[in-house]
């Protein structure tokens, strides 16, 4: 019987086209898989470098075999006869190995913070701000009440609302927040539940994306005239970072953000990654790579177009800054001394501002106790960054103060988000429930965390917030906006709200409502129906409402109806 066997070629030519042939389909396959950026900057590169050579060796030792001349040799022979083999086969790739390992060795040492001390404290240009001149104060239809998780978690729910996709499609989760139309939302794809419904739908594409308003807590799922046929849920060539690899072989590039520009269409942004420091060092973005997510058309912009609002991360800018103030005089003094060190705190969130998004984080001294030195606020897209001097609680101990006034009802606090209200850096902070949901709002100054207002609507948590500033003599009662209605009182509704009870006043002749909470002023207990009276109530917003808070009422005369307040209805 006769067995077939593979025949290697005998010719050292041969053996040297077949390893570099291994080596090469190895070499494709581990590009296509990881892709590497082809720049000696990317440390991904030696390691791809590194592992064709390996590769390589490996192969020719393999197919290298015994001499073939029956010729019977002493072990110092057979050593004699290895060493003049990887002389002549292996040398110069093992030399190309050596050269890889030691330039990414030295690459490494010359990037170190250690030698370049002042160039990673000069990657960020901070700039000294006053702010309650530099941030406007946001009307409170404009504050975002979602944080990202509670914001993800209603998009996820409206995917589950529509019957012709969730059975084909599911909320990606890689969802981004923009300034869309001069509104702060949350924008993500949907993407193939499987690899199943990927190869049933690939054809057409993605063909929707989910727009969460951060404000109204509306989530909607918009409909494309054209599939999107590029994302993180393709698995070949159409998948976004393989596309971009494909097309930019040498760039680098920082995770790909998805965007929607103002007439909502949709786009992936891949910021360009340099390296500015050394070899490895200084990681800091030059432009960005901008990608139809419908057509795959891409095109690099040094200067991104205005309407992009992602280019930069908080991540980096917290790393940057990092730098910039543990290094201010030096590495030594980073660890010894720390003399004049300060550093960011965990977390970030994000402001809208001039139809830009900022980040936000607090800076604390390098001990990292409990108290903020101030806080830092970096355009997302420019990198101008400000330091903005207040005193006064970290976000954490912020978290656990608005925790404790409603600690009752177990809600849990969200990240902060640092807001201007009525001239004061003040922390605002959603409430949720245990299902994620929010529930009520608290402010807490950032220089007296003791001052917590809470409320069941932004607009309540803002007029108890700014009325509780003018009590305490933080600021003055000429800063509370307010205007007046004085009628006749027509009817009277009520509601336990958050634990606190409500009086809902029309007066006769309007169709407005005007809310008013006991604790604020318990008169409101005392109303009757032709009661004659006079309210401060907050100015209305752009958007027309049924409702308007009141926070001050006047009793100008009791009228003669006998009708009393209703029972409270379980809020």
């Amino acid at each position: 019987m006769s067995h077939n066997r593979i025949r290697l070629p005998k010719s050292r030519f041969g053996r040297t086209l077949l390893s570099l042939a291994v080596t090469a389909a190895v070499g494709f396959g581990y590009f296509y898989v990881t892709l590497p950026a082809l720049n000696p900057h990317a440390g991904e590169f030696y390691s791809f470098l590194g592992l064709l050579c390996a590769v390589y060796v490996v192969c020719v030792f393999l197919l290298s075999g015994a001499p073939h001349d029956n010729v019977i040799r002493t072990p110092k022979e057979k050593l004699r006869e290895w060493l003049k083999f990887i002389k002549s086969r292996c040398l110069p790739v093992g030399l190309l190995f050596v050269a890889v390992v030691v330039i990414a060795a030295v690459g490494n040492v010359v990037s170190m913070p250690l030698l370049r001390a002042a160039a990673y404290r000069d990657l960020l240009t901070v700039q000294t701000g006053d702010f309650a001149s530099d941030v406007a104060q946001i009307s409170f239809n404009e504050i975002p009440t979602l944080d990202r998780t509670s914001a993800e978690f209603l998009g996820d729910r409206q995917m589950g609302t529509l019957s012709d996709m969730v059975s084909q499609f599911e909320y990606s989760g890689d969802s981004t927040q923009i300034n869309y139309q001069g509104r702060p939302v949350r924008v993500a794809p949907i993407a193939y539940a499987d690899l199943f419904k990927w190869l049933t739908n690939r054809g057409q594409g993605l063909p929707a994306y989910v727009v969460v308003d951060m404000v109204t807590q509306e989530a909607t799922v918009t409909r494309l005239p054209q599939g999107m046929k590029y994302s993180f849920s393709e698995p070949l060539n159409r998948n976004i970072v393989r596309h971009l690899r494909f097309h930019y072989p040498t760039m680098m590039f920082s995770t790909p953000e998805f965007e929607i520009d103002e007439s909502g269409h949709p786009w992936w942004i891949a910021p360009r990654v340099v390296k500015t420091i050394g070899l490895f060092g200084g990681t800091d973005i030059q432009g960005a790579v901008l990608v139809d997510a419908v057509t795959g058309q891409s095109q690099y912009y040094k200067e991104v177009p205005t309407w992009v609002d992602t280019l930069y991360v908080p991540e980096l800018i917290m790393q940057q800054y990092d730098y910039h103030g543990t290094l201010v005089h030096g590495f030594i003094n980073s660890l010894l001394g720390q003399r004049d060190v300060t550093i960011t705190t965990d977390g970030y969130n994000y402001i809208a501002m001039n139809d830009d998004v900022y980040a936000y984080t607090g800076v604390t001294s390098a001990n990292a106790d409990q108290s903020n030195l101030g806080f830092l606020l970096c355009n997302m897209r420019t990198k101008e960054t400000h330091f903005y001097e207040a005193p006064g609680a970290t976000e954490a101990a912020a978290r656990a103060s608005a925790e404790g006034v409603v600690q009752d009802l177990g809600y849990v606090s969200t990240f902060p988000l640092l807001l201007n209200i009525a001239g004061e850096p003040t922390y605002f902070i959603p409430l949720l429930d245990n299902t994620n949901l929010v529930k009520s709002y608290a402010m807490v100054n950032v220089a007296q965390y003791q001052l917590v207002a809470t409320g069941a609507t932004v607009s309540a948590c803002e007029q108890t917030y700014i009325q509780m500033l003018s009590d305490k003599g933080v600021t003055t009662p000429e800063e509370l906006p307010k205007t007046q209605a004085s009628g006749t009182i027509a009817e009277i509704r009520s509601a336990v709200l958050s634990g606190s009870t409500y009086y809902f006043l029309r007066l006769e002749g309007e169709t407005v409502f005007y809310a008013l909470s006991a604790a604020q002023d318990r008169q409101a207990v005392t109303l009757n129906v032709g009661d004659r009276i006079t309210l401060d109530h907050a100015l209305p917003g752009e958007e027309e409402t049924d409702i308007l808070d009141a926070y001050a009422l006047t009793i100008d005369g009791r009228g003669s109806s006998q009708t009393v307040a209703p029972d409270l209805a379980a809020g």
